[in-house]
């Protein structure tokens, strides 16, 4: 059992890990310093802090140990005379130039780790590292990638920033939208690892759906007339607000279709669904085609919008995935559109649709998931006891193995 002490200091790496960071890049505009100082930081805590107890502000402690351990370093590396100089803002009263229209760190590092000189997995990636904190293994099983690819892909990313001396800062309206994809892309990414998170013994990372949801704010309020801004914070709402009931007394995931609706956040549902509706209006009104974070978020409400699962307008579902396809024909969109044909045509047509895609998932736990539900709706019970074995092995989330191995063990 971990002790209280530990769990604290667990949870203080999760709160201020991005807060740190972000601030540490932001005056020495270099994300290896940032993340190195950072880290070496949280390590002096976990030495320092059972014997001297936490501190009052234990983020302000970080920060002022981090940004110390940073300019030692600095100050060792001789060769880095320009570094060396920024090591000495500490002491310098000369005014910061501007860092953007919004006067936020975290969503500032977004940016500069979302530069169009990357290659879009490069940015969502280095952006997962930064921002969430997340392990380079984490990261890899994201992205369904050996470890050290994902390692070597980080390190390129940064060292091109580095070489480009790509600015740390909200880029200008001029050219905002061609960083704008990749921004979204990752915010989405960091709300699903904490959603449900891939490894550890929490089902969920709270701070980091948390996060994805403030600065998709922040976002919508630098760009309030941006559609797939919008789609995106509706539909991270909309799936926030069934968090409350994601999860039995014991700590086994609850599906969707089992979930107890009136545990789910009233607030943000209607956030969510007024959001869509805006949206709705726009489009009907000679606005711009419907995107990607659009089109899920008007998935969403139509799930979180049925009184009840029997009442969900499945065939509007298929609809809205075969829009979703014709913008994203991912393997992902048709696993999940197979998901809502088997509602509509049954369990065989729906299994047909994914065992069309199964080479292209298979270390994607959520497929062989779908296929042993689907099997063990057709009666297919050993298959669909192997199909639950595969998901179980792949599935590094707690709460998702003990569901998917006690519907295994009532499939006879």
């Amino acid at each position: 059992m971990t002790d209280p002490l530990s769990e604290a200091i667990a949870r203080v790496h999760r709160e201020e890990w991005a807060r740190v960071v972000a601030g540490l890049a932001r005056r020495f505009g270099d994300l290896d310093v940032a993340e190195e100082a950072a880290a070496e930081a949280f390590a002096a805590a976990v030495e320092r802090w059972p014997r001297d107890g936490i501190p009052p502000n234990p983020g302000g402690w970080l920060v002022t140990t981090a940004t110390r351990r940073a300019i030692d370093r600095l100050r060792r590396e001789s060769r880095r005379d320009a570094k060396h100089q920024a090591a000495l803002m500490l002491h310098d009263d000369t005014p910061p130039e501007p860092t953007g229209p919004v006067e936020d760190d975290r969503l500032r590092l977004v940016f500069t780790c979302c530069h169009p000189a990357l290659a879009m997995e490069a940015r969502v990636a280095l952006t997962l590292r930064m921002l969430g904190g997340l392990s380079v293994a984490d990261i890899a099983r994201a992205f369904l990638v050996q470890e050290t690819t994902m390692a070597q892909r980080i390190t390129r990313a940064k060292g091109k920033i580095r070489a480009a001396s790509i600015p740390y800062r909200v880029p200008s309206a001029a050219d905002v939208r061609e960083r704008l994809a990749g921004v979204l892309a990752v915010l989405y990414l960091v709300f699903n690892e904490g959603y449900l998170a891939g490894v550890g013994e929490d089902p969920v990372r709270v701070d980091l759906s948390d996060e994805a949801i403030r600065l998709a704010r922040l976002l919508r309020t630098l760009l309030p007339q941006d559609g797939e801004v919008a789609g995106l914070l509706a539909l991270m709402l909309l799936t926030d607000a069934r968090r409350p009931a994601r999860f039995s007394a014991t700590g086994e995931l609850v599906t969707l279709a089992e979930q107890d609706r009136g545990a789910w956040d009233a607030e943000l549902v209607r956030e969510g669904l007024a959001i869509v509706r805006e949206r709705a209006v726009v489009v009907a009104t000679g606005g711009e085609r419907p995107g990607r974070y659009q089109l899920l978020a008007a998935i969403s409400a139509v799930h979180t919008g049925a009184p009840s699962a029997g009442d969900t307008d499945w065939a509007q579902v298929v609809s809205l995935y075969d829009r979703l396809l014709d913008l994203d024909p991912s393997p992902i969109v048709r696993l999940n559109r197979a998901v809502a044909v088997a509602e509509t045509d049954g369990p065989e047509a729906g299994l047909a649709e994914v065992d069309a895609i199964a080479d292209r998932l298979d270390g994607y736990h959520p497929l062989h998931a779908t296929r042993a539900d689907l099997l063990r709706r057709l009666g297919r019970a050993g298959e669909a006891r192997a199909a639950y074995d595969r998901a179980i092995g792949l599935t590094g989330n707690v709460a998702e193995k003990t569901y998917l191995a006690r519907r295994r063990d009532q499939t006879r």
